[in-house]
């Protein structure tokens, strides 16, 4: 590689330091956000800016830790210059496309994980290739891998999982029995004891996990917290409950918002000075590399890397403009909050939209679980049982679907043991020098909590364990990809030299912004609001107008999906035909979710109402029967052109573009009606019913008459009578949609 070219590398480093802060902050800020966001404890914008402010302070102080990118993994005097940018140029590529992949699918991964397992494949590949061109033993390759260092991440891995877990569960677990649901009414002394706990341990936290690695405090104070961490957290624990106590007689506050605001600002802090190598580490070790490798004046090929051995301070500046980003991306990024609502919606109170699907795995852990949890429950006499089921009673209270968007998704007490616990877990691995992900232990606790809590229902449990199960699994499928992903560009890289960087490079910076332009295509899409709602309608007028702007939606929907289907079978494009099979089961699965629903609908109705129950049960049974002969005749043409079949012949062709025409023109005549509420028409409309239908049997009679004659394809006629018979289903359902509308608004007109 010429000269220039690590030049050019050094720049291309630059822009993916900047593409990697911005999807790393967006992973992470589910770590430190996530409690305050789901308890609405504080506000928004108050959340935002003590985040902010932790992040600015994290960042100045995050200098000691960009080691681990020099010399953590691999031992950088076995490599030389060119192969250690190989390395970088690596890392960061893949490390960039990988963290971006997790966030546009909304599951929170760990950024430690990521850029060590890229590091260490990287080198792998690297260190491989060097010793192949020297005829050199593979298993040699420990004298250039820090091998110790990827088996003790594993190890972080699965116990971090289990211990978070466990000791979240019964942290919350002892917390709700000492202050219940009923917090806010317990005794004074009951909120300082708590919050004195919950400081302290966080107090802990930012001492030795925030500020551990700056000059902030001397040295002989983080040595004495760590030599005498009892004494400091008893008296600690203390001084904060004395503080508590007169922080709520004499100011009136509330404890646990000071919990959490205290909690928020030192997970962000946190994450910003021990995660930011995670994103500039790798640049700024490959810059710093670069500058001793100019100044020495020999090759890029001949010059070892010994002095990444050397400790090296972080320029204040670079600190400074990486916490700018950060901050930036905090408040703009899209993605940021899409991540969050994953862990949200899985430890949330009560039911409502599951965004995981039940599996078998899932499925058996809960039924060993509530085997578990009743075979245990049993143990203590019945006193005791009773005594603990009292200590976890809620008041009775029904929230209509569109109030609970308003509300917490959990209360303060948990908010605060989530912070409390996490900081703690995290502070005592780093005072042993434990590898641990920030991501995995907010994550777990975070699910233990819930879970303790009884937030997890025989009616919601099988989906929340199969979204914990995706997160994990995620977990492991990031150190996987991450080995692989930067071990096959390293060799490209090998392979391509500059070439095969510049297209890297540019590959990397398409893919994120087709990704950026998808997701905010997906937001605008959510904001218009193109789905079917569940209504909150309370009488039967109000169920009929509610619940048209649905139908108007699912006959567009249909319509568009009838003759996408029509059309991919005439063409035979198979492509056409995948996307109207999934659309139609996007349509399917979003009515089955409002018949779902009905239990909420039924209770949000005004006193002896039933009539309207009646009604919109009926609609949706309707729209349930036409979504079914949507499904038929979409999976059916699939199937048809996925075995390769015979085409239709002309005729047959010709008939169904004549059918898809009059039931297109139908279905946006329906949608008009619905639309802009002209129920006047519907008598009009339904006069045509004969008449369509008969359009319909013309054509099946027509395909009898061809049967019996010159037709020769089994299959073709199959799937042609199908379709045919389908779509007269469809069109009767739509029409007996019509009919309850009509009898029942004329009802409503004759009543007035």
């Amino acid at each position: 590689m010429g000269d220039d070219l690590y030049l050019y590398m050094i720049i291309a480093l630059a822009i993916l330091a900047i593409s990697d802060l911005v999807v790393g902050v967006s992973n992470d800020a589910v770590n430190f956000l996530n409690s305050a966001l789901g308890s609405k404890a504080i506000s928004f914008r108050t959340i935002m800016i003590v985040a902010s402010i932790g992040i600015a302070f994290g960042a100045m102080s995050s200098s000691g830790m960009m080691e681990v990118a020099r010399k953590g993994i691999f031992v950088p005097g076995e490599f030389m210059f060119s192969e250690i940018m190989i390395i970088f140029m690596a890392v960061m590529i893949t490390d960039v496309l990988l963290l971006d992949f997790f966030n546009t699918l909304g599951m929170p991964t760990s950024t430690t994980v990521s850029i060590v397992f890229e590091l260490l494949g990287a080198a792998v590949i690297t260190s491989l290739i060097k010793m192949s061109a020297a005829d050199e033993s593979f298993l040699n390759l420990g004298n250039y891998i820090n091998n110790d260092k990827a088996i003790e991440i594993i190890l972080g891995i699965v116990l971090s999982v289990l211990i978070a877990f466990t000791i979240g569960a019964l942290i919350q677990f002892l917390s709700r029995l000492f202050l219940t649901f009923e917090f806010q009414k317990k005794a004074t002394w009951k909120a300082s004891v708590f919050g004195g706990l919950a400081i302290a341990g966080i107090v802990y936290f930012i001492l030795i996990k925030g500020l551990s690695s700056t000059n902030l405090f001397n040295g002989l104070v983080i040595d004495f917290v760590e030599q005498n961490t009892l004494l400091f957290l008893v008296g600690n624990a203390i001084v904060w409950s004395l503080v508590c106590g007169l922080l709520q007689s004499l100011a009136k506050l509330n404890i646990y918002q000071i919990i959490i605001v205290f909690g928020t600002f030192a997970l962000a802090m946190a994450f910003a000075g021990n995660d930011l190598v995670n994103f500039i580490g790798v640049p700024i070790a490959a810059y710093q590399s670069f500058l001793d490798w100019s100044a020495s004046g020999v090759g890029a090929d001949n010059y070892a890397m010994d002095g990444l051995a050397a400790a090296v301070q972080t320029p204040t500046l670079l600190l400074l403009l990486s916490g700018v980003v950060m901050i930036l991306t905090l408040w703009f990024s899209t993605k940021a909050l899409f991540v969050t609502e994953t862990e949200i919606n899985l430890a949330r109170e009560g039911e409502g939209e599951e965004r995981f699907r039940p599996n078998y795995l899932s499925r058996q852990i809960v039924r060993l679980t509530v085997a578990a949890v009743e075979t245990i429950s049993s143990l203590p006499p019945e006193k005791v049982q009773a005594a603990i089921s009292r200590r976890f009673e809620r008041a009775p209270s029904y929230t209509s679907r569109v109030q609970a968007k308003e509300k917490p998704a959990f209360d303060m007490v948990r908010a605060s043991v989530n912070l409390m616990v996490a900081s703690v877990l995290i502070s005592i691995a780093t005072s042993m020098k434990l590898p641990l992900s920030t991501t995995y232990v907010t994550f777990m606790v975070a699910m233990g909590t819930s879970l303790a809590d009884r937030a997890w229902g025989s009616e919601s449990a099988v989906y929340r364990v199969a979204g914990v199960l995706n997160v994990i699994g995620g977990w492991f499928l990031t150190a996987i990809t991450a080995f692989t992903g930067a071990g096959i560009v390293a060799y490209l890289i090998y392979l391509g030299g500059a070439w095969a960087i510049g297209l890297l490079f540019v590959l990397a910076l398409v893919i994120l912004i087709r990704n950026y332009l998808n997701h905010k295509k997906r937001s605008r899409e959510l904001k218009e609001e193109y789905v079917l709602r569940r209504t909150e309608s309370s009488t039967i007028s109000e169920v009929i107008e509610d619940s048209a702007d649905n139908v108007a939606v699912a006959i567009k929907r249909v319509n568009k999906i009838y003759t996408s289907s029509m059309e991919g079978l005439v063409k035979h494009d198979l492509n056409s035909l995948k996307k109207s099979t999934k659309h139609i089961r996007k349509l399917d699965t979003e009515v089955e979710n409002l018949r779902e629903s009905i239990f909420y609908f039924i209770k949000n109705l005004d006193e002896g109402s039933v009539k309207a129950s009646n009604l919109y049960l009926q609609i949706l049974r309707y729209l349930q029967d036409m979504t079914q002969s949507l499904e038929h005749i979409s999976k059916s043409s699939y199937k048809h052109v996925n075995n390769n079949h015979k085409k239709l012949r002309f005729q047959q062709l010709r008939d169904l573009k004549e059918t898809d025409s009059f039931v297109s023109g139908f279905f946006k005549e329906v949608q008009e009606i619905f639309s802009e509420g002209n129920f006047e028409e519907l008598t009009q409309t339904l006069i045509r019913q004969e008449e369509l239908l008969q359009r319909v049997d013309a054509k099946i009679r027509k395909q009898i008459e061809r049967t019996r004659g010159d037709e020769s394809s089994p299959k073709n006629t199959a799937l042609y009578f199908n379709l045919l018979q389908e779509t007269r289903d469809l069109l009767e359902a739509t029409f007996k949609l019509m009919e309850i509308y009509d009898v029942n608004i004329n009802k409503i007109e004759l009543e007035l």
